[in-house]
């Protein structure tokens, strides 16, 4: 706690009184562009490495930056995507899943959260990724198997988002664009899907090929990730 008090000191006195315009005006209202989803592990800080400041991004974390189908669950999930599309009118919704996810690897090994009922049932939220990874990964073990659950649970959180009304009417009117990223911890890289080669490469060499991990809502997402040279893990 010493830590965290000296912080909000230092944030007051120093960090607030150089940026004392922008906080004014922030005040008034925000109006972020992107809405961030992803895991509440303590290593992904989504504005350092995006290098982006107060207001612009609209920030939804929870283990496993799972997005449950819209009605499947009661938790904040689906009020805070309906408030950030319909409200704030967000122009892109970005899912970044992360190396060695913990979530994910309780995914995969349902046995080791045999005492915590809670996670266990949360997890019940990404049973699809769970089944294509054993249906379709077999011959993968260890960090392979784990690093290709990360991309496709990330993948299964788009499919999931295009079930809640509110997505699904702004990408009929092309309003809104989903994007499927992974963030490296060990190297600060981030992955994208990219949709003409329809796997996760850096960022920078999706946006190269033409794409810049958009994600359109006709089929191009898929769970063809056999690739693992590829894989951001």
């Amino acid at each position: 706690m010493r830590n965290l008090v000296e912080g909000i000191h230092r944030f007051r006195n120093q960090v607030f009184n150089q940026h004392k315009v922008l906080f004014e005006q922030l005040s008034e209202g925000q109006a972020p562009s992107t809405l961030f989803i992803t895991c509440s592990d303590s290593r992904i800080v989504p504005n350092l490495f995006t290098q982006t400041g107060p207001g612009e991004l609209f920030t939804l974390r929870n283990a496993g930056n799972i997005v449950p189908p819209y009605g499947a669950s009661n938790g904040g999930e689906s009020p805070t995507i309906e408030y950030a599309v319909s409200v704030l009118g967000v122009q892109h919704i970005i899912v970044c899943g992360h190396s060695g996810c913990g979530a994910i690897t309780a995914l995969l090994h349902p046995e080791t959260v045999g005492d915590l009922p809670a996670i266990r049932a949360w997890l019940t939220q990404a049973e699809a990724t769970r089944r294509i990874v054993n249906e379709n990964y077999s011959e993968l073990t260890g960090e392979a198997r784990l690093n290709v659950a990360v991309q496709e649970n990330v993948l299964v959180q788009i499919e999931n988002l295009e079930t809640h009304p509110s997505v699904r009417a702004r990408l009929g009117r092309g309003e809104l664009t989903l994007h499927a990223w992974v963030y490296k911890i060990e190297t600060g890289q981030v992955f994208a899907l990219s949709a003409e080669e329809r796997r996760f490469l850096p960022l920078v060499d999706a946006t190269r090929v033409g794409a810049t991990g958009g994600v359109a809502h006709n089929g191009i997402v898929s769970h063809d990730l056999t690739q693992t040279n590829s894989a951001p893990c």
